[in-house]
Formats: C-alpha cells, structure tokens, sequence
C-alpha cells in the first residue's frame, strides 16, 4: 500500500475567503490597503485628536454627496443638450446617474450572515440555561470580563482602529511568516491545553459533580 497523501491546508487567502476582502487585508492590492488605512487614520484622527463631532461630521459627508449628486444630474442632462444635434460626433456613452437602491441579493446575504451569529450566541445560551453547562458558562463569563476590562482602557473608537491595524498586519505577517509562528502557535497551545486540564481537574470536574451521590438500594 502506498503512502496517504495528507490533506491540503487552506492557505491564508482560502482561509479569509479568497475575494477582494482578502486581496487588501493581505495587501495583495496595495491601493485599496492603503485608502482603507489612510481613511481608519483620519478617522480616528478627527475623533479622537481633533475632536470633530460625530453628527456634525455624518452630516457634511451626507450633504457633499447630495451636492456631489445634484451636480452629477445636471451635467449628465446639459450633455444631453449639447450633444443633442450632434449625436454622430460623440460616439461615447454619457454619465450615467447612479443607482440608487440596494439589491436584495446584498439584503438577503446580510441577513444570512446575521442569521448564523444570532443562531450561534442564542445556541450558546440555550447550553448555559437548559443545558446547564458549566465549561461555557466559565467561558462567556471569562470572554465579556476581558471585554469590559479592555472596554474600560479604550474607547469605542480606538478599540475599531486597533481591530482595522491588527486585521491590515496580522494577517499579512502570518502570510509571510506561517511556519515559524505554526511552531510557536503549537507550543503555546501545548502549555494552554496542560494548563487547562490542571483547572479541569482540580475545580471544573469538582462544580460538576453532584452534591449527595445516591444511596445504593438493598
């Protein structure tokens, strides 16, 4: 018999869904890296340095995109005046004005991605409250305390600009990187897992167990 051939690993582009999403975080299109960090900075720049108001701000983006619209209407409409009686000399199309409406293919996917986190956390909640389960119980618990407590160090807003330069650099290191930090990754779960079978062992398994064991019947 010959050897089995081992599985093939995804590699970190499959893994992140092999699109354009994955093109950037791995800046594998350097321009759109950039403006996606050119913009998370200013951003956190404005708020945070500058400090610009939200409102103020979601309103003059909203009303340079009304100007921006308008004007675009008006130009496409002189085009098709001036160009009216000269057809034959302009062979190209004119600006056509945007659409503006969302699909329900867009809808329909964001309700699907909505749709298996709502299923995950309300699964996770019938395992504490029906089922009982202490393991993750432990576990939500131990999760929204590292939340609050890095909560309470950042604000909102940094928070999401940490999350958009960890997502631009964490990716495209480990993609440079992936063997040497495998090695790593494998050593410290090793010392995870020992470290949480001693806790298992010694509290987890001891919760579990029930107060009085039954008493056997003559």
């Amino acid at each position: 018999m010959g050897e089995s051939i081992p599985p093939l690993r995804l590699s970190v582009h499959q893994a992140l869904g092999g699109g354009s999403v994955a093109d950037v975080v791995l800046w594998k299109r350097w321009g759109a890296s950039v403006v996606v960090l050119t913009s998370a900075t200013a951003l956190w720049f404005l708020f945070e340095r500058a400090g610009y108001n939200l409102l103020s701000f979601v309103a003059n983006v909203l009303f340079l995109l009304v100007v921006i619209l308008f004007l675009w209407a008006k130009s496409a409409r002189l085009l098709n005046r001036l160009f009216l009686g000269v057809r034959s000399w302009f062979d190209g199309p004119l600006p056509p004005l945007p659409d503006m409406e969302i699909s329900e293919e867009t809808i329909a996917q964001a309700a699907s991605v909505i749709q298996v986190y709502t299923n995950h956390v309300l699964t996770v909640l019938r395992d504490i409250v029906v089922g009982r389960n202490v393991k993750v119980f432990l576990q939500v618990a131990f999760g929204l305390w590292a939340v609050s407590l890095v909560g309470s160090t950042f604000n909102f807003l940094t928070l999401v600009y940490i999350g958009v330069l960890l997502s631009l650099s964490l990716p495209f290191l480990y993609d440079k990187f992936q063997h040497p930090i495998d090695e790593k990754l494998v050593v410290a779960h090793r010392v995870i897992h020992s470290q949480y079978r001693k806790l298992d062992d010694t509290i987890i398994k001891k919760i579990l167990l029930p107060p009085n064991k039954e008493k056997k019947t003559q």
